[in-house]
């Protein structure tokens, strides 16, 4: 039809590494830095406790602790006596 736009519509989906190193999402008994390992290696997302999802390849100790995954684990140690003061690497 002439003189009608239709809007590009483009979904951006967030690449590359995140600014902040992320406490990621475990089940009971499964082990965070494992977890990342199998995820480097293979690829795969995987979620952090603020909702946040990525691929890791970066060291993680070379970034600022993202304080919203910070927060929730504060909150779950709060519940949980059996947490450690830091989450595992």
């Amino acid at each position: 039809m002439p003189g009608q736009t239709i809007p590009d519509l483009e979904e951006v989906l967030e690449t590359g590494e995140p600014a902040l190193a992320h406490i990621v999402k475990t089940e009971p008994g499964e082990s965070a830095a494992a977890k990342v390992l199998e995820a480097r290696i293979y690829g795969t997302p995987i979620e952090a406790l603020c909702g946040h999802v990525w691929v890791p390849s970066r060291d993680p100790k070379k970034l600022p602790l993202c304080q919203k995954c910070k927060d929730v684990y504060d909150m779950y140690k709060s519940f949980n006596d059996g947490l450690r003061d830091s989450p595992d690497e």
